[in-house]
């Protein structure tokens, strides 16, 4: 006889949009960075698309949290042994981490190199930190190494679910779908 568990068998419905929404916009920043630093003709224009999308992934990351927060979470499946459950737990933590730092510290370098941050059009974010030229350059270098470390992050991330869904074929994949997944004829506890 199966036991009933009162644990999602998902995460909320808005977390899993928010999950996917930021993972498109992760990728495109992804590829525009490569592009920004390979392509010295066409930085300007990446440059007009990274600002608002970094700004966009900051809002994305704070509503996903707080939504996080506020909503209880499926159990991860017994395959999931307890060592790799503190590193999800840690690699969690960082990825949030850095979703929120790296756009904060990309606004606090365009404001120490006194630049304008220009969001669209006429639409621009006030500075945050006074004009200071060798701050900018710390910034920025910050910006560069903490972007590495969000693709190394990312690159984790999905080989974790893809070994889990692929090779330990316990379903962990459809905790984040964003469609709803039934738990038909599956062991209480196990997603």
């Amino acid at each position: 006889m199966a036991t009933t568990t009162t644990s999602p068998t998902q995460f909320a419905f808005l977390l899993r949009i928010l999950h996917w929404l930021m993972a498109a916009c992760l990728l495109a920043m992804l590829f525009i960075g490569v592009s920004m630093v390979t392509s010295v003709g066409n930085y300007h224009q990446l440059l007009a698309i990274h600002r608002p999308l970094g700004i966009s992934i900051l809002i994305l990351a704070l509503i996903r949290l707080v939504t996080r927060l506020m909503n209880r979470t499926p159990a991860l499946p017994p395959t999931v042994p307890p060592s790799e459950r503190m590193i999800m737990k840690l690699s969690e933590f960082a990825m949030y981490a850095l979703f929120i730092a790296l756009p904060l510290i990309g606004w606090a370098m365009l404001s120490a190199g006194n630049y304008p941050i220009v969001m669209f059009g006429s639409v621009h974010l006030p500075p945050i930190l006074a004009p200071q030229p060798m701050l900018y350059a710390t910034l920025r270098k910050t910006h560069t190494i903490l972007a590495y470390a969000l693709f190394l992050a990312f690159l984790a991330h999905m080989s974790g679910v893809l070994f889990h869904t692929w090779i330990v074929r316990d379903h962990f994949l459809s905790r984040m779908l964003p469609w709803t997944v039934r738990a038909k004829g599956r062991r209480a506890g196990e997603i």
